[in-house]
């Protein structure tokens, strides 16, 4: 296993993070269990999940995931060696603290709360904003549109104060954020660094062959700010995989289950995209898979990339990903493909 520094702390993360989000909807917890046995047998050391999985998020499944990490946490008693990452859920969810403002203090601690009984620990090591409050590009917007009027949203300095609160207290180690844009991140750096507020230590966000867009503004700051990529959906929701090439819609795969749950996956560039990709995997005898998780291992930004898996047969393919090294040949045929057709699934 490869690691990676969390931000400018001394804390080494996995390479591979475990991806949680189907745990209590696709899978069991005995399933969940044996994928968190398998994957910390293979070094890795650092687990990702938010309050509001399993996904597709509903009322009945909130917590689900968090619930099932605490169970195998208390079995195996093995906290002080996992790293725990969580998010508290953005706006926008009426079954969640009535999906109005979630960033503020009362709000963010009755997130965290729950998240600790939940998970059964005194404190959080990650402890991620799921999604921005402001009106912003994410969840699937290349562009920025302003809106003069906009709805009132918990302010940069704010949030950092209540989260400063919490690490005193010793609630929460390290602060990322998730589904942000280069001037978020700049603001919460800016602020931290002229407050002596908690520090922006990484930054999770979709990256993967068919989105690339973080490689525009967000890489740099990563690389000088020392606030890395934790990239999710590094298969494009399975789309990557090539599982899903002429229509084909897989029994228990998402698609087949929930449909066009993730839409911006689900186009004519993207498909025509992972043709040529699948060509350059044959080529040079690599699965699609490995090919595109190799890529996103490869790039030096990235602390640590996300998989998710539903099997057993999957979660090994995805860790062996690390044993693929790509030349520079097949990153140049990549990189061709992207200058022809970039970003089909922002």
């Amino acid at each position: 296993m490869e690691f990676r520094k969390l931000g400018n702390t001394n804390l080494d993360v996995s390479l591979i993070c475990l991806g949680t989000m189907t745990w209590g909807k696709q899978n069991d917890q005995n399933q969940a269990f044996e994928q968190m046995n398998y994957s910390v047998n293979q070094g890795i050391n650092f687990f990702d999940t938010a309050e509001m999985y399993a996904v597709p998020s509903t009322k009945e499944t909130y917590g689900t995931t968090e619930t099932i990490i605490g169970n195998w946490l208390k079995k195996e008693k093995k906290r002080e060696k996992i790293i725990v990452a969580t998010k508290v859920t953005g706006p926008g969810l009426s079954w969640i603290r009535g999906g109005g403002l979630q960033y503020t203090k009362e709000n963010i601690s009755i997130a965290l709360e729950g998240s600790l009984k939940r998970l059964q620990t005194d404190y959080i090591d990650l402890y991620q904003l799921h999604w921005p409050e402001r009106n912003t590009n994410f969840f699937g917007k290349l562009g920025y549109k302003h809106l003069d009027k906009e709805k009132e949203w918990s302010n940069f300095q704010s949030i950092l104060s209540i989260l400063d609160k919490f690490v005193k207290e010793g609630k929460i180690r390290y602060f990322g954020i998730s589904n942000e844009s280069a001037w978020g991140l700049s603001k919460f750096l800016a602020i931290s660094k002229l407050n002596k507020l908690p520090r922006v230590m990484s930054v999770q966000n979709p990256y993967n062959l068919l989105n690339r867009s973080y490689e525009i503004g967000l890489a740099e700051i990563s690389v000088r700010e020392k606030s890395g990529l934790l990239a999710y959906s590094p298969l494009a929701s399975g789309v990557l995989t090539g599982k899903y090439r002429n229509n084909k819609k897989p029994k228990d795969s998402r698609l087949q289950l929930f449909g066009d749950y993730f839409p911006r996956y689900y186009n004519k560039l993207s498909f025509l995209a992972v043709e040529e990709y699948f060509k350059i995997a044959k080529k040079y005898k690599i699965s699609l898979t490995q090919l595109s998780l190799a890529f996103v291992n490869h790039q030096p930004f990235v602390t640590s990339n996300i998989i998710g898996a539903t099997t057993m047969n999957q979660l090994k393919e995805n860790i062996e990903s690390l044993n693929v090294k790509l030349s520079k040949e097949i990153i140049d045929e990549i990189n061709s493909v992207h200058k022809k057709n970039p970003n089909p699934a922002p």
